[in-house]
């Protein structure tokens, strides 16, 4: 693996366009499909699962692997190769997939490619040796991509520069009084995390501006990362849906604060302008 990308000097301004001509392909798709009936293979009270999210992570792993047929894919739908590997694509095909289904145009495709780091290659190898896996993700994002078909609006970052939204680059707002910010805020979808996550609404509702709840935590961390809102808060939340927006975030001078959680790629989330991490705490 090492030497085949060295080969490539994985530079990361082609990888960046293989990931914006995937997510491209995928939105194309959640476009032509948003108002047709939508096959659900399956379903619980607060997710649904359907079969378009195969067939978008399909139609992904198609094109990632077209450029680089040796660098693994973990995907919301299914993992294809080695996750552990040096590098990785992390993919959700359709986050916001609850809207989706729904008719609602608020949802993306989002990619991302992170690399193993030297701490992370320590830590793999004390837990093969405990037998036991670490909690935590020793991996670092270098590309994130984040498209919504439906505003066609595409944001990527390349670690080290800047964030961009169709080619313009994006700063997150300058806002640190919290009666002045939109906080965003998600439920996942397990009772635990609901339950985590009505009392700090209860807290929060009356200090801020306004709270949304929109349903996509890729959009959710661009739109932190554009200045539309100034934070986003979620317990709970799996690493393909925040990998690709955290890297666009932090290129626009944002905080990508996040905590890995108990449990394979869960993280709890609290993602600012940069301006408000220590008051949202006390509210959290």
């Amino acid at each position: 693996m090492r030497d085949v990308l060295a080969d490539q000097h994985m530079n990361l301004r082609l990888a960046e366009k293989t990931a914006v001509k995937a997510a491209r392909a995928a939105g194309e798709l959640m476009r032509r499909n948003l108002r047709s009936a939508k096959k659900v293979n399956s379903a619980t009270q607060h997710d649904i699962k359907l079969e378009l999210d195969v067939r978008c992570q399909k139609l992904i792993e198609r094109t990632l692997r077209s450029d680089y047929p040796v660098i693994a894919v973990l995907g919301e739908e299914g993992v294809l190769g080695d996750p552990e590997a040096e590098y990785r694509w992390v993919v959700d095909p359709i986050d916001g997939t609850v809207n989706f289904t729904y008719g609602i145009p608020h949802a993306c495709v989002s990619i991302a490619l992170q690399m193993r780091t030297v701490e992370g290659e320590a830590r793999n190898s004390r837990a093969k040796r405990a037998r036991t896996p670490e909690v935590g993700e020793p991996y670092q994002t270098l590309v994130g991509v984040v498209y919504d078909p439906f505003c066609d609006e595409l944001w990527t970052a390349i670690r080290g520069g800047r964030a961009c939204l169709n080619g313009d680059i994006i700063r997150v707002s300058d806002r640190s009084r919290l009666n002045e910010t939109i906080i965003t805020i998600g439920f996942a979808k397990h009772k635990t995390t609901l339950n985590q996550m009505i009392p700090v609404v209860n807290r929060m509702v009356h200090r801020v501006r306004k709270i949304r709840i929109m349903g996509s935590a890729a959009l959710a961390l661009t739109y932190v990362a554009s200045g539309r809102m100034d934070a986003y808060i979620e317990a709970g939340i799996r690493l393909w849906d925040i990998a690709a927006g955290g890297l666009i975030l932090e290129c626009a001078g944002g905080d990508f604060w996040h905590e890995p959680l108990s449990g394979q790629y869960r993280y709890r989330v609290m993602a600012n302008n940069g301006r408000l991490r220590r008051k949202l705490r006390s509210l959290i």
